[in-house]
């Protein structure tokens, strides 16, 4: 994302949502995981290791490019309940940007809390924090994307590499961590340039300009490093006279297609947003947001349906604040095609982002890190997408004749309470030999506390007993495995309660 991070964040309120109801289609999705092994293409799909077709439906978590060195929220919270929480959501994937600083030898995060929480990450360098986040990401059944998002973490750069940061470096660093991650099928991919823009070209020729070119070189030195990783490449921001986002403009593909040495690997990658990030004249067109097909398909949307290539929709977001903004974002979902009707033939996301503190868009969570904008979540819902294999079945799992039992244990835990009211979550474990098709929560407040909201999960309430029961995407849990559900209540200052957990 080229624009500024810091700015403080404005959260939009009542804002109505298009697409109540929608997650419900999320049933029809088959409930297999899918996901093993490295992947590869084939026209426009992306295929696992067993040729299942995948769709990556994710979420962006920055911080590793910035002077933090390392993921942003982890000093207010647990790395690993954040993503219990993407994965409790029916994220299934994760950009993860970073800058080449990272791989300077003895480069260490900031801003870690490890007090109670973040214990394991004591004393690691940014390399190693990024091992324990690829490790319990792969774990959970999330894989990876990593995303040079800039050379440096002083900020973005137009071109693939900088006076400070030669070519040579921008592609030494690659084949590390290429090599670093090789045999580890949670990293799926490199995107290797974000948001490459003017003067950058594609196709004109002039190897300090060309990206495309640069796209090769790149792309074939990590797969020399490890052939089984997918390249993402990502457009540029002006061909042929004719403008878009900062790395959005593929038209250059028609004639001018990225060429690598392995077969099958390539992804092409887009960017789009909506207004609170920049103005664009479509937006202002009578049409809109009749226009926006249109738009999207002459700037990277053919190469799906031609059939060319898979693409993803790297980065897009939106304060939603402006009307316009969720039109846009409505509009740009249904293009997306959606995961009931189309399964994963469609095109791939990852959503800008899941931190808040992006300036010009804010996140999935809100400013306190906890809690879920479910508004902007829920624009999402159609598109969400199975998760993936965390591995191989082990003893008692699918196609073991023994069976086993499906058994759950659940944790809840109180993130906030201001008195009037408070939020919580409850973490569900598989503590079974094989893996859960739903479950059920109970619990009984000593107090006279009500649930007012809850997220990936339904609920029940009599008296102070609550009984809350998976949703749609996050019932399946396999073993060892864990999914997350959030609540707020109200009135605040009850104690924690003891908590029930119920599977089949």
């Amino acid at each position: 994302m080229f624009r500024t991070l810091r700015r403080a964040l404005c959260v939009a309120a009542a804002l109505l949502l298009p697409l109540a109801g929608v997650q419900s289609a999320r049933a029809d999705v088959a409930a297999e995981a899918a996901g093993g092994g490295y992947w590869h293409t084939s026209g426009r799909q992306i295929l696992d290791g067993a040729g299942q077709p995948v769709r990556i439906a994710g979420i962006n978590w920055f911080g590793f490019e910035t002077a933090n060195h390392v993921v942003h929220g982890l000093w207010t919270r647990d790395y690993k309940s954040m993503i219990d929480q993407m994965k409790s959501l029916g994220y299934n994937t994760i950009r993860m940007p970073y800058s080449d600083d990272i791989l300077k030898p003895g480069t260490m995060p900031d801003s870690i809390n490890t007090d109670g929480k973040n214990t394991d990450l004591r004393g690691l360098t940014s390399l190693q924090v990024l091992d324990r986040i690829v490790a319990y990401a792969g774990q959970s059944g999330l894989k990876i994307v990593l995303d040079r998002h800039r050379p440096d973490a002083a900020g973005q750069s137009a071109l693939w590499y900088t006076a400070s940061v030669p070519e040579s470096t921008w592609i030494t660093n690659l084949k590390a961590l290429a090599t670093r991650y090789k045999g580890n099928s949670t990293v799926v991919g490199i995107d290797l340039h974000n948001e490459p823009h003017d003067p950058a070209c594609w196709g004109c020729g002039d190897t300090s300009r060309d990206w495309r070119l640069a796209a090769q070189r790149a792309g074939n030195a990590v797969l020399s490093a490890n052939p089984e990783l997918l390249i993402m490449v990502e457009g540029v921001q002006s061909h042929n006279g004719v403008n878009g986002w900062w790395g959005g403009n593929l038209m250059g593909v028609a004639q001018y297609p990225v060429q690598l040495d392995v077969a099958d690997r390539l992804v092409y990658s887009a960017h789009d947003y909506a207004t609170s990030v920049a103005q664009q004249s479509w937006f202002s067109d009578p049409s809109f947001p009749a226009n926006m097909p249109g738009i999207w398909d002459k700037y990277w949307g053919y190469i799906f349906k031609q059939n060319i290539a898979p693409v993803w929709l790297g980065e897009f977001g939106t304060t939603l604040q402006p009307s316009v903004d969720q039109k846009w974002l409505a509009e740009l979902v249904k293009y997306l095609r959606s995961t009931s009707a189309y399964g994963a033939d469609g095109f791939h996301w990852t959503f800008w982002s899941w931190n808040p503190n992006s300036g010009d868009t804010g996140g999935i969570l809100k400013d306190d890190w906890q809690t879920v904008d479910t508004v902007k979540d829920g624009y999402l819902a159609s598109i969400k997408a199975p998760g993936f294999d965390a591995g191989g079945p082990g003893p008692g799992g699918p196609g073991d004749p023994g069976g086993g039992n499906a058994t759950c244990t659940a944790a809840y835990t109180v993130g906030s309470d201001w008195g009037g009211g408070f939020n919580a979550e409850v973490k569900v474990t598989n503590a079974g030999s094989v893996p859960l098709k739903s479950w059920k929560v109970t619990w009984t407040w000593s107090g006279s506390q009500k649930v007012t909201n809850m997220w990936n999960a339904s609920h029940t309430q009599s008296g102070a007993t609550v009984t809350a029961v998976n949703a749609a995407h996050n019932g399946t849990v396999p073993v060892g495995g864990s999914a997350s559900f959030g609540l707020g209540g109200a009135p605040g200052g009850g104690a924690v309660p003891s908590v029930s957990c119920t599977a089949t």
